[in-house]
């Protein structure tokens, strides 16, 4: 069914279920809620008695970074970043969008106990944009959901970065060694023909990888990553195929409804963290700058004429849409202050509130721009 791969369906899905979330951690059921997310299952003699929290953020998420990693190997292999010259202008608009965002947010909240919290408002939320940009889009060219697109694989690749260089500490280096024999037999087997038995072994040595990733205290979701960027191409279309009605239906709707669990704290504005105020400031204002900035750039830079250039007011509505940073950005607040949860939950309030911002006048801007196009065609 189309619906069940609909962007637009995925859109409406996030904002239900972050909203549900809010609502119900502010309920008299908050408390159950936390109960049920605080339980801990799973065999603790290989360090997998997690609490429900945990499997979600780090193991259904993982889920999620698979598909884009898969989508990431297509666009650089077929798509649009296939040659330096496709791939400069989302290249550098990304970098842009992640510098602009880090530097307010670091000129914000001047304090070094709250620096870093950086990472938070650097990341494009893939699902939610493209879902905004496909319910008011109507009529604007192709080649704008293409950069958007290319933009946000790309600022997942950064993200995922990120994560990888900051947020993974104290690595056991046995268990990384080990993953990667089994990471590489997954991207032979992934070359076979399909069949039940290789399925099966697929997911085996998937979840083996995911375990191994987790022991060694590398972020458990980079092993979707590396799943997905070394799965063969035969392989990897069917498994999006089968993947992707379960990551939009289930996977990030429950991920953003146990990261939306917070309790709304009873303080006025002025006595919120300055962490809030420069993620609320800097994911909208920052993504429209550096987004904007680096893409008239990178037209510059790679020398392409006039006429092939992307035109700024399309730039613009892309870079308006680059604020919603909703699921890597909720995913960064709770790595950046693991240790300060008061600032977590103000964290993730402010990536909700900067994210609707960012869905207004990135929608707006789109609105205003497919008017224009449907006028003129």
């Amino acid at each position: 069914m189309k619906l069940v791969r609909s962007e637009r369906t995925t859109a409406a899905l996030l904002v239900v279920a972050a909203a549900l979330g809010v609502i119900l951690a502010n309920s008299p059921a908050a408390s159950a809620l936390h109960a049920v997310t605080a339980f801990r299952f799973g065999p603790a003699a290989i360090g997998l008695d997690l609490s429900v929290d945990y499997w979600v953020k780090d193991g259904l998420l993982a889920v999620f970074f698979f598909l884009a990693a898969i989508e990431l190997k297509h666009e650089l292999q077929h798509g649009e970043l296939d040659s330096p010259r496709k791939a400069a202008v989302p290249a550098i608009a990304a970098v842009g969008g992640v510098i602009a965002p880090a530097l307010i947010f670091l000129l914000v909240v001047h304090s070094p106990a709250l620096a870093g919290g950086w990472p938070i408002p650097t990341a494009t939320d893939i699902a939610f944009a493209l879902g905004v940009l496909a319910i008011v889009g109507r009529g604007l060219p192709a080649r704008v959901r293409a950069l958007l697109l290319a933009l946000a694989v790309i600022d997942d690749l950064i993200a995922i970065l990120i994560i990888a260089v900051f947020f993974s500490h104290g690595i056991h280096p046995i268990p990384l060694l080990v993953a990667v024999p089994v990471i590489a037999l997954f991207a032979w087997l992934s070359r076979l023909r399909m069949s039940w038995w290789v399925i099966l072994l697929l997911t085996v040595l998937g979840i083996a990888a995911w375990v191994l990733v987790h022991a060694s205290g590398v972020h458990a979701t980079i092993a979707g990553v590396a799943l997905g960027l070394v799965m063969s191409g035969r392989s990897a279309a069917p498994a999006r195929h089968a993947l992707e009605p379960v990551s939009n239906l289930f996977v990030l709707p429950v991920f953003a409804f146990v990261a939306a669990l917070v309790t709304i704290p009873a303080v006025g504005l002025g006595q919120l963290s300055p962490a809030f105020w420069a993620i609320v400031i800097a994911l909208p204002v920052g993504k429209l700058i550096g987004i904007t900035g680096g893409g008239l750039l990178a037209g510059v830079i790679s020398r392409q004429p006039k006429p092939d250039r992307i035109p700024i007011g399309d730039l613009i509505a892309i870079a308006g849409l680059g604020g919603i940073g909703f699921t890597v950005s909720l995913l960064m607040n709770e790595l950046a202050f693991a240790d300060q949860p008061q600032i977590a939950v103000e964290g993730t309030l402010a990536v909700l509130c900067a994210s609707i911002v960012s869905a207004v006048i990135g929608g707006t801007l789109v609105t205003l721009r497919a008017r224009r196009y449907r006028r003129s065609a």
